[in-house]
């Protein structure tokens, strides 16, 4: 893996982690199309430092509400500075609650995951998935927008957007869009459907980049490769901001259709040059 490798898999990774065309399915083409060195093969702590810039480019973005999270468990625990105010004020540690539910689904595909990341071998699977993603969004285009927020959510919905995850780990189903879409079904604002997925993959992303420092540090590491991973991980954490605060700019316009007309075009190439080739 050369320098210029791993720039364009960190730009992969940044920009279609966080929007909702799927990071995965990227990743996966990008490697096939262009006939680079197997990100999961021999490369694992490159894919673990991948994931962990963009968890990283998530809590830089969100770290306000991340702290205000914080503060309000300890709270809840009589150790903060919010100690003997009236729940009502707690909406931050409600909304980690709710991210607990939906994170517990993810339990559900652990044995199975290996077979489900083999799928990624199938080109024609993940042009499949980019057109399901597409149509979802499309879908979550034309939903009448309602009110729920932070404070109105329910653990019926968490728990619906957590499963919906787990499908999400199909290659080249994109698992903000499937989360986004799933978060607007359930009766979430738009905005709040966003925000509300990108911190569910901030809990998702970091669980999976461990597995993934576990396994790389199983195999063994090639330390020549490292100056290369670290190029790739710092254009992953760059683009990785900039996509999140295009995703919620899009958002706040209410608007998914570019994404999902990007996803229908990609999978339609993907599935002919499957064909012919």
């Amino acid at each position: 893996m050369t320098i210029w490798n791993a720039v364009l898999l960190g730009l992969v990774q940044g920009i279609a982690e966080i929007l909702p065309i799927s990071g995965s399915g990227h990743l996966t083409l990008v490697n096939n199309l262009f006939k680079l060195s197997d990100v999961t093969d021999g490369h694992m702590l490159f894919v673990a430092l991948l994931r962990l810039a963009t968890v990283i480019s998530i809590a830089v973005v969100y770290w306000p509400e991340l702290r205000a999270m914080w503060y309000e468990l300890l709270s809840l625990a009589n150790l903060g500075p919010y100690a003997g105010q009236t729940s009502d004020r707690y909406t931050g540690a409600r909304v980690f609650f709710m991210l607990l539910v939906a994170t517990l689904p993810l339990f559900l595909i652990l044995p199975v995951n290996d077979r489900l990341q083999k799928l990624g071998d199938r080109n024609v699977l993940i042009g499949v998935m980019l057109l399901l993603s597409g149509a979802m969004l499309y879908v979550a285009d034309k939903m009448t927008p309602r009110k729920k927020n932070a404070g109105s959510m329910t653990v019926l919905d968490a728990l619906i957007i957590g499963l919906c995850q787990c499908v999400a780990a199909i290659p080249g189903l994109s698992r903000s869009g499937t989360t986004i879409t799933a978060g607007i079904a359930t009766g979430l604002k738009r905005d709040f459907a966003v925000h509300f997925s990108l911190l569910l993959s901030l809990f998702s992303l970091f669980g999976a980049s461990l597995l993934a420092f576990g396994e790389a540090f199983s195999q063994g590491v090639d330390w020549s490769f490292v100056p290369a991973y670290l190029v790739g991980m710092a254009v992953a954490l760059v683009t990785g901001i900039a996509s999140i605060y295009l995703l919620r700019m899009v958002a706040s316009r209410g608007k998914f259709g570019g994404f999902a007309y990007y996803c229908w075009v990609v999978g339609v190439l993907t599935i002919i040059l499957y064909l012919i080739f």
